[in-house]
This record gives structure tokens, C-alpha cells and sequence, in this order.
């Protein structure tokens, strides 16, 4: 009889075992490997079924035995039976419990682990992304490829880069320069490098015609490139005597500062042609009505909506949004240049449609279309 009752208390050991409440944890997906997720059965366990605590510890620790520390708090109305640990470190070994504890009583659930979280070369839940950037760029691919075996891509006519060779001959038929602003921009500005495009085109023409450019700078390193651009342009339309790098300078980074120079070069040089293309802040109005004083045909183009409004106002003509952008393409007649705006604009396109699309079937209530351009 004693090793019946001997049989009889391992079995229930063992079934106690069997039942012992546990935590579940694994790796969370698609991440830099800082994060496990945590998951608990329902509260509360067997045995504080009579207690029934409202709150429980979960705890973390790198050994199974010792050194736990508080993780967060779990609620017994937390129907959400999951949590996320942040801020571990990849490949590091972690072990989690939960635990409650009063005056009186105890009590920790079986310690899960060990697990270690992983780094994920590849988001899974981006794969949308990568189709997208597959699909814009065979687009942008296809189109630089027509335009180099010669076949025509049509760009909408853009006013403000159709009266660029206007300007440019007034000023040649007048005899009199054209002053080029870049603004206020640093070289790290798209703007500022969409203007250096666009100041290589404006080169070649003015070079052709013999028309003196004048471009003062504000900042050093923009001066240095522009003086290297307007070389290159000088050289590419067989004038390379013709360039006089006086003419590309830098004057001050004070803002004002630079505002009142150029002013000052617009009084006494009186030129026939301004192009303001570039980042321009609040010396763009100070700019522009200056030169529309002297009666010079005025160009502008800038990435900032509210300076764009302030060149509206006193300019002839401005580009709006990505004309500025686009502008280079328009003037160079660059296959690859056009063809990139060809296939981004089609892109465009495309994303329009989806979003028409998406509104449609969300409306009918059809959350499949949405789910899958889900990033989560």
C-alpha cells in the first residue's frame, strides 16, 4: 500500500506539472531584434483561483534562477493576453515569469525561456514597398530607354521654363546681364541642386549668345560649385574664354546681408533678365520687387510655399511645386532626365488611381484592397 500511495503522489506531481501555468514567448517578427513578444493564459491560475489578484508582475531576467526584474504590469482584465518587450539586446539569452505577491502569499509561474530576439534582414510586411519601388523604377527605366533610342516623350509646356529663352534674348537684344540667384540654400538642398541643373542649361545659352551672367552667392560652397558649373557650361558651347569667374562670387551668409548686396548689383548693373531659382526665405519679396523696379523680366522657382506666394506677386513667371524639379529636364532635353520625369509621372498616375480605388472599395466597406498596402 505505501508504494501505491508513493505511485499516487508522483502522478499528481507530475499532472501538477503538467498544468503549471506558463508564459509564451517568442521572437517578434520583422524587426531589428530589440523586441520578444510575451503571451499569458487567462488570469487568474489555478492557484489563486480564490485570491483572484487584479494585478501581476511579469519579470525578465538573463538567468533562470535569479536577478528578475519588473517588466510590466499585467492586468487580469487585459483581454489582450499579449505584450511586447522593447530595448533587449539581439542574440542575448532572456528568461520571463509571472508573479504575484501580498503580505501573505507568494506565487510565480513557471519560468519561460530561454528565447533570444532576432535581427530580421527583410520586413515581410513591407513587400508592398518593394513592389512599388520595382514597378517606379521599371517605369523610369523603360522611359530613359525610349528617350535614348529616340523616341519622343511628351512633357506638359511649363510657361515660366518656355520664357526662359525669352529672357534670354531680351537681355542679349538690350546688351545688358542677367543676374542668377540660388537663394539661401546649403548644397545638401534639392532645391539648391535643382537650381546648379538648371544654371548649367541657362550657361550654354547665354555663353552661345554672348551674354554676361552675374550670380553672387551666400554660401561658400555653393559659389564653388557654380563657378565649376558655369565653366563646364562656358566649355560645352566652344566659349571657355568667354568665362569670367568675377562674375560667380560669394558675397555674405547673412541673410539681409546678401538680400542688400544683390539689391545693390540689380541698382547698378541693371540687368535685363532675373532668375531666382533655389531655397529664398523673407528676402524674397525684398529680391523681387527690387528687380521688378529696374523693369527686369523675372523667372522664379522655389520649394517653399510660402516664399512662392511673395515671387507670385512680383515675378513674371514662377514655378510651381516640382516644375522647379523638372525644370532641368525642360531645358537640357536630357533623354535619361526626361525619362525619369516621364516615369515618375506615371507613377504618380498610378498612385492616384489606387487612391481613387481605395476610397471606392472602402466605402463599400471592402477593407481587403486597403489591407494590402498595410505596412504593419
Amino acid at each position: 500500500m505505501r508504494q501505491i500511495g508513493i505511485a499516487i503522489a508522483i502522478l499528481l506531481l507530475l499532472c501538477g506539472n503538467i498544468y503549471a501555468y506558463q508564459l509564451h514567448i517568442y521572437d517578434n517578427p520583422n524587426d531589428d531584434g530589440a523586441r520578444l513578444v510575451i503571451r499569458w493564459e487567462k488570469l487568474p491560475p489555478a492557484e489563486l483561483q480564490s485570491l483572484n489578484p487584479e494585478t501581476y508582475l511579469l519579470e525578465r531576467s538573463n538567468n533562470p534562477d535569479s536577478g528578475f526584474e519588473r517588466v510590466n504590469d499585467i492586468s487580469r482584465n487585459d483581454t489582450t493576453y499579449r505584450i511586447v518587450d522593447s530595448g533587449l539586446k539581439p542574440e542575448k539569452k532572456y528568461y520571463y515569469r509571472l508573479t504575484y505577491s501580498d503580505s501573505l502569499t507568494t506565487w510565480h509561474s513557471t519560468v519561460a525561456g530561454p528565447i533570444s530576439p532576432v535581427e530580421n534582414w527583410y520586413n515581410t510586411a513591407r513587400t508592398n514597398i518593394l513592389i512599388g519601388i520595382l514597378i517606379a523604377g521599371l517605369l523610369v527605366a523603360l522611359f530613359i530607354y525610349r528617350g535614348r533610342q529616340g523616341k519622343s516623350l511628351y512633357l506638359r509646356p511649363i510657361a515660366g521654363l518656355l520664357a526662359v529663352d525669352e529672357a534670354i534674348g531680351r537681355a542679349t537684344e538690350m546688351g545688358k546681364p542677367i543676374l542668377y540667384s540660388a537663394g539661401r540654400g546649403g548644397m545638401a538642398r534639392p532645391a539648391t541642386i535643382a537650381s546648379m541643373n538648371i544654371l548649367s542649361s541657362v550657361v550654354e545659352k547665354v555663353a552661345t549668345y554672348g551674354t554676361p551672367i552675374i550670380f553672387p552667392n551666400n554660401d561658400p560652397v555653393v559659389t564653388a560649385v557654380a563657378q565649376e558649373v558655369t565653366r563646364e557650361g562656358y566649355t560645352k558651347a566652344g566659349h571657355p574664354d568667354a568665362y569670367n569667374p568675377e562674375n560667380v562670387y560669394f558675397v555674405t551668409d547673412s541673410q539681409f546681408g546678401y538680400a542688400a548686396a544683390v539689391d545693390g548689383v540689380m541698382m547698378r548693373e541693371r540687368p535685363a533678365t532675373n532668375l531666382f531659382f533655389g531655397t529664398f526665405e523673407a528676402e524674397s519679396l525684398i529680391l523681387a520687387e527690387t528687380g521688378n523696379s529696374i523693369g527686369a523680366i523675372q523667372i522664379a522657382g522655389t520649394d517653399s510655399s510660402i516664399q512662392m506666394a511673395f515671387f507670385m506677386v512680383a515675378c513674371d513667371y514662377v514655378l510651381i511645386g516640382e516644375e522647379l524639379f523638372a525644370a532641368s529636364g525642360y531645358l537640357s532635353k536630357d533623354p535619361q532626365v526626361i525619362g525619369s520625369l516621364k516615369g515618375s509621372d506615371v507613377s504618380k498616375v498610378i498612385i492616384i488611381a489606387i487612391l481613387i480605388l481605395g476610397t471606392i472599395l472602402a466605402i463599400l466597406n471592402q477593407a481587403w484592397f486597403v489591407n494590402l498596402f498595410s505596412t504593419v
